[in-house]
């Protein structure tokens, strides 16, 4: 489809083909600093309208329209770069990622190929080899469950016998993780320590520490972990920002943000220097106090939208419950193999989180809160509601943090409070079948229902991340996944809640683009708008369902400027 007017323009600019007497005078007054042209360019717009080719000027999209119509508004100055005939599409958003991992490959244990035992013990200690003795050895988020042949996460004892001269400590995918002995002595835990609330150091049948850090356990050790450089910081996050440039990504949600992180990120934006454009959902540790929580929350006057282009604070993360591979989402029903009634696990307690949102509200504050399971969704929209009744959050774009096990009426319950649900399929492309051992294949069936929350509380009240690196941050495996059901051995969990092509570039796009409050600014390639942008290397509408994995992106452009070329 094309223009009907041939060309759209940011009004008063350029009208037709006629120019002003101070156009004509200084032809590169309102020239375009770049031109695409002869290309298939989904604006992704109310009308889902294609045209061959674009224009910008001072990183925003100056017209859209055919070839014929952009050329002649190039100036001296401007580049013109012919697409022939490739696919471009509204730079990407993933609304929920932990993307600063992208960055720490030269700072951590890769844990991510082992699939063995063995071979996650192998990877330490190559990694070990290379440090002094005494030097802290991090570990890359991983998912032992599903990744190890074991299907169990590793002891203390075991990672001393590749590390027994070095603290180790493991990051899982954030509610469990590992240390081994030395780890848990510099942090102050032995086998008397008490559990913290919601959380525990587990300890096998004779009573020892086994080193496996349950939930708000893991606090305990991460507080002993040593900082990186400042120096160090800041390369991680640039190097995290091009790497998801490199797919084609131009926004994220970073999705639990320590305030050291937030300063690291702005010092990146100041300097001019920032490739990615961040949300933050900032995640303080729930003091104990009210009073504390209250202070936290009132802070200096800041809350949620607080911010810019390139960096904006997108509301505060709570936690409440674990997760399906975890066996700690919260659910109605029992386990399935469950001996005593166990349902799952929170982090707080109904009231503390009724407590908790209620006050982030009081000050404006947005808020997103991790949940998996059907009865903690049950219980953090109780606390929504209650939280609407003391103040309106019905345009407040509160969030339903994966919500993976959804249910209509609760999707209901949340589109009738304003509510956002922002999901990960691609969550299932290697943890389906650890869901289907778990919970069941009717539960694995029905796990991120897209499209039944399409149908229920429209598509632009939702949003898709990846919760890299508890997954991979491959947009395009994530629209593969929504667009086929399927894991990696060809398995389809769920073929009912399979969505289209467009309904999952939305999902990227122009829905995404609502959760941070941008709907105006960016998600479609319109007049006026940021000029972000994608370059793909195959036609996402048209190549085959299989190939929808394997495309990438040939050129990524963030505010007209290009920070990727393949």
């Amino acid at each position: 489809m094309r223009w009907s007017a041939g060309l759209l323009v940011i009004g008063g600019i350029i009208a037709g083909s006629a120019a002003s007497p101070v156009f004509a005078q200084q032809p590169d007054l309102n020239a375009p600093d770049l031109i695409l042209t002869n290309g298939k360019i989904l604006t992704m717009d109310s009308q889902s309208r294609v045209v061959d080719a674009l224009a910008i000027r001072d990183g925003k999209i100056l017209a859209l329209g055919s070839t014929a119509a952009m050329k002649p508004l190039a100036g001296a100055q401007t580049k013109v770069i012919d697409l022939g005939g490739k696919s471009v599409v509204p730079g990407l958003i993933d609304t929920h990622a932990h993307f600063k991992a992208a960055g720490l490959g030269e700072y951590v244990v890769n844990m991510s190929r082992a699939k063995t035992v063995a071979e996650a013990l192998d990877a330490i200690k190559a990694f070990v080899a290379n440090k002094k003795s005494g030097e802290w050895i991090i570990g890359s988020a991983w998912h032992p469950p599903s990744q190890l042949a074991e299907k169990r996460y590793l002891t203390r004892q075991e990672i001393d016998s590749v590390a027994p001269n070095n603290p180790v400590y493991l990051r899982t995918v954030g509610h469990f993780s590992m240390a081994n002995s030395l780890a848990l002595q510099k942090a102050g835990v032995e086998k008397n320590t008490p559990d913290p609330s919601g959380g525990s150091f587990e300890k096998d049948k004779s009573g020892e520490l086994t080193g496996v850090l349950v939930e708000t356990a893991i606090d305990r050790v991460e507080k002993a972990v040593p900082a990186w450089t400042e120096q160090d910081q800041i390369r991680q996050f640039k190097i995290a920002e091009n790497a998801l440039n490199s797919y084609g990504i131009t926004s994220v949600v970073e999705g639990a943000t320590e305030a050291k992180d937030i300063a690291t990120l702005q010092k990146i934006s100041l300097s001019g220097e920032a490739t990615l454009r961040v949300g933050v959902m900032y995640r303080p540790e729930p003091p104990k106090e009210m009073a504390a929580w209250e202070a936290l929350m009132s802070g200096n006057g800041a809350s949620s939208g607080f911010g810019d282009d390139w960096l904006k604070f997108a509301g505060i993360k709570i936690f409440y419950d674990g997760g399906m591979t975890l066996k700690t989402a919260l659910m109605r029903d029992e386990y399935p193999d469950s001996h005593d009634h166990y349902h799952g696990i929170t982090q707080q307690t109904p009231e503390r989180l009724k407590q908790l949102i209620s006050i982030c509200n009081r000050y404006n504050w947005r808020v997103g809160v991790h949940v998996v399971g059907d009865l903690g969704i049950d219980q953090v929209l109780d606390a929504f509601e209650a939280a609407d009744k003391e103040k309106s959050i019905k345009d407040r774009r509160f969030v339903l943090i994966h919500a993976s096990l959804i249910t209509p009426e609760q999707m209901e319950r949340a589109h009738r409070l304003g509510v956002r649900a922002d999901f990960q399929n691609v969550f299932m492309w290697d943890k389906a079948a650890t869901v289907e051992r778990f919970l069941g294949k009717a539960v694995a069936d029905r796990a991120v229902p897209t499209k039944t929350l399409i149908k229920i509380m429209g598509i632009d009240n939702l949003g898709a991340g990846t919760d890299f690196p508890v997954n991979p941050i491959n947009p395009f495996l994530n629209m593969y996944i929504m667009v086929t059901r399927k894991d990696p051995n060809g398995h389809v969990y769920g073929a009912s809640e399979a969505i289209s092509r467009e309904e999952a570039l939305r999902l990227y796009t122009s829905a995404a683009s609502r959760y941070m409050f941008d709907e105006g600014r960016k998600g479609t390639l319109q007049p006026g708008k940021l000029a972000d942008l994608v370059v793909l290397s195959a036609d996402f509408m048209m190549v085959p369902e299989e190939d929808i994995k394997n495309i990438k992106a040939d050129m990524t452009l963030v505010g007209g400027k290009v920070v990727f070329q393949r």
